[in-house]
């Protein structure tokens, strides 16, 4: 590994030089064991610890096929996706493998007693398989989390509804939370230039999430002037959404849990702010019931902050929690978009809320390659920042999923992988300045 760090920190490195720098056979990462699947049986989610499951192993290179890449991973990051492989909820990811290694003689590769982890990367383009002609041995790349086959025509106007898709390094193997990744080159998109590897490495899934759920005519297709809900917005995806509420025209209401939370979107230009914690909202009576005078006080709130208005898009991702509350909050003809649901995946809402006043609920996952590329765009454009606030090395994974695991980080965290330190990879320092106040907003420097 050592002669393929000094070739990514010699600048007048080549593309020829990395084709000639020689394969290492195997390479650190972060596993998970496929015996160890029942080692949090009956312990509450809350108290599964992820640094008990997640180990850091050596694992050998896998085989590149064709349409694929190797990539030397400098930073990835952690993702909710990460946690909840590491806890095995709400299944174990390595049925995942074992379906996908049934599919070719090619996936079977990916069917392994262990799962590489990790949905994002920013590194170095090392090898490319046949039929790879856009990337190149010594390309800095980012990479975003679609696999897909394309052997469908369902897939060929909106590469998600690929009866193929996947999220690699959840539902494939060989991810990005290594010294070594395993893509498919459609995955591959330029690294911003004004970041460091580990800024770069941050924003991939969350940011192509928020677009795509957001933004893009597949999701909300939020317009100037539209009033946007956005729970969670100082987090990993709330803190991306609120960025392209404000960029786009619209007036993000950020719902937050604390006053440091809410410092952080004022910080982005946030002006509308509900401290739900400050102003006690309880929309479930106990586990069975909820209580509709809940949803109404949170509404009059809304409106408070608006002028009379009510929302016109929910930016949903708790689930079970908020979502009843969601659509009661919803303007006539407005929509509510959800990607997620990390306070439980069975929601309840009053569906005469929903249907009498003809609201929408839009489901969307990640994103396809062209809102990925359109998001990772804006990225290198400076016109949306990353939010990362901490960094941990690769062997402090398991802490890194333990905290996001626990809520305890602001924006997103990332992990340094082959990068000996912070601070590393960006080629474009006059960018950089520019925005240095936006890239640093999350680190509270």
């Amino acid at each position: 590994m050592k002669e393929i760090l000094d070739a990514i920190l010699n600048p007048e490195s080549t593309s020829a030089d990395f084709a000639a720098v020689k394969l290492p056979e195997s390479y650190r990462a972060i596993t998970l064991h496929k015996d160890e699947q029942e080692m949090f049986a009956g312990i509450p989610s809350r108290d599964k610890d992820p640094r008990k499951s997640l180990h850091l192993d050596e694992i050998a290179v896998p085989q590149l096929g064709p349409g694929e890449a190797l990539v030397a991973v400098m930073a990835s990051s952690v993702n909710y996706n990460t946690v909840w492989s590491s806890i095995f909820e709400p299944v174990s990811t390595f049925g995942f493998l074992e379906r996908y290694g049934r599919l070719s003689a090619e996936t079977a590769r990916h069917d392994q007693p262990f799962h590489v982890l990790g949905s994002d990367l920013a590194g170095v383009v090392l090898r490319t398989g046949p039929g790879v002609h856009a990337w190149k041995p010594g390309d800095q790349v980012v990479a975003h989390c679609l696999s897909v086959e394309l052997e469908s025509a369902d897939g060929h106007n909106d590469t998600m509804l690929d009866p193929e898709q996947r999220i690699w390094g959840f539902e494939t193997n060989y991810g990005g939370l290594a010294e070594i990744a395993l893509v498919k080159s459609n995955q591959l998109m330029p690294k911003p230039k004004h970041l460091t590897w580990e800024e770069a490495a941050s924003p991939g899934l969350v940011n192509s999430t928020a677009y795509r759920q957001l933004v893009s005519r597949n999701g909300a297709g939020m317009k100037q002037g539209d009033n946007v809900l956005i729970w969670g917005a100082s987090g990993g995806l709330g803190s991306y959404a609120t960025q392209y509420a404000l960029a786009g025209g619209a007036t993000p209401i950020c719902v937050v849990s604390s006053p440091e939370k809410a410092k952080i979107c004022q910080d982005m230009g946030a002006e509308a702010i509900i401290d739900r914690n400050a102003e006690g909202y309880r929309f479930w009576k106990d586990e069975q019931n909820q209580d509709p005078r809940e949803w109404k006080r949170f509404g009059a709130k809304i409106r408070e902050l608006t002028g009379g208005e009510d929302v016109d898009i929910v930016f949903e991702h708790p689930g079970r929690e908020t979502f009843g509350a969601s659509v009661y909050v919803t303007r006539k003809g407005g929509t509510v978009v959800t990607c997620a649901s990390t306070s439980g995946y069975m929601h309840q809402y009053d569906n005469r809320y929903l249907w009498m006043s003809l609201k929408r609920i839009v489901g969307s996952h990640f994103a396809n390659y062209r809102e990925a590329w359109e998001a990772n765009r804006l990225i290198a454009k400076g016109k949306i920042h990353p939010t990362l606030s901490k960094t941990y090395t690769l062997a402090e994974t398991g802490q890194a999923a333990l905290d996001v695991h626990h809520n305890k980080h602001q924006g997103k965290v990332g992990v340094l992988c082959l990068s000996p330190e912070e601070g590393l990879g960006v080629t474009d320092p006059e960018l950089r300045a520019k925005h240095l106040p936006a890239i640093n907003r999350f680190r509270g420097e």
